[in-house]
């Protein structure tokens, strides 16, 4: 038993050999370069699958699009007196440090953080991973891709849709289970080096 325990756990951890930091983000909507973040939700994860956990709503400075609210649930009375991004900023890249980004739809994600950074003069850059696109190739007969109804199909329970922490956590589960049917050399093929 001990030994089919601990083939599965390698089986398990085939294409976990790297640090991951699975981001999820919600913005106020609005124009393509101009949405600022409201909330994000970070989970990394270390080749021993560790798990850790940065969590925060953002002051965005400006008001929140009328559907994005109804969707999300964020106010802007709940973030008037929340901290503005450059608060964070410093933690947030130390905690991506050294690490490959991993988003459902990572290039919203990747660009909306990456212009948060530059907007105080700071220059962000994270390889990457998409789970859409990991997914699209790992399980090709799933009927919808957008992350509610995909781990739905797959059996991945998702609490707080629309929010950082929910999505980010359904995302980390749905890596995870990616990761049962991809080794690290059949991983590295999706790893994209964002400018």
């Amino acid at each position: 038993h001990r030994d089919l325990h601990l083939s599965l756990r390698r089986q398990r951890q085939m294409c976990i050999r790297d640090s991951y930091t699975v981001v999820d983000i919600e913005t106020t909507g609005g124009k393509f370069s101009e949405e600022r973040i409201t909330e994000i939700a970070i989970y990394k994860m270390d080749e021993y699958e560790n798990i850790s956990k940065f969590h925060k709503l953002i002051n965005p400075e400006k008001k929140i699009q009328p559907f994005v609210k109804k969707l999300t649930g964020i106010t802007d009375e709940m973030l008037y007196d929340k901290p503005l991004f450059s608060d964070f900023a410093k933690e947030i890249d130390d905690f991506t440090k050294n690490s490959i980004f991993i988003a459902h739809n990572v290039n919203f994600d990747y660009r909306v953080l990456k212009e948060e950074f530059k907007r105080i003069g700071l220059n962000f850059k994270r390889k990457s991973l998409c789970t859409i696109e990991l997914s699209k190739s790992v399980f090709p007969d799933e009927k919808s891709y957008s992350l509610g109804k995909l781990v739905s199909s797959l059996g991945i329970e998702i609490k707080n849709r629309h929010r950082a922490d929910g999505d980010a956590m359904a995302t980390l589960k749905l890596f995870k289970k990616i990761c049962l049917n991809l080794n690290k050399k059949q991983l590295s093929k999706f790893i994209k080096i964002k400018q």
